[in-house]
């Protein structure tokens, strides 16, 4: 197996680990969760670095939960 294969092979097993991690989850930690993941995007593309990062996980993270109540 070359380099781009091994790395796809790799994307694939994480991307089924990570959809199957959701299965359980109910409504309201399913937004949780995405609101965390888009917060952290925009933290870092905002205020970049961790603790831009870190902050907009956070924020994104509070967000989701309270949208999805």
């Amino acid at each position: 197996m070359n380099f781009t294969q091994r790395i796809s092979a790799a994307a694939l097993l994480l991307a089924a680990l990570g959809l199957g991690g959701c299965a359980g989850m109910t409504h309201q930690e399913k937004g949780t969760a995405t609101g965390a993941v888009m917060g952290g995007v925009a933290g870092n593309i905002v205020g970049g670095g961790l603790l831009g990062t870190a902050a907009g996980a956070t924020v994104g993270g509070v967000i989701g939960h309270e949208v999805s109540k």
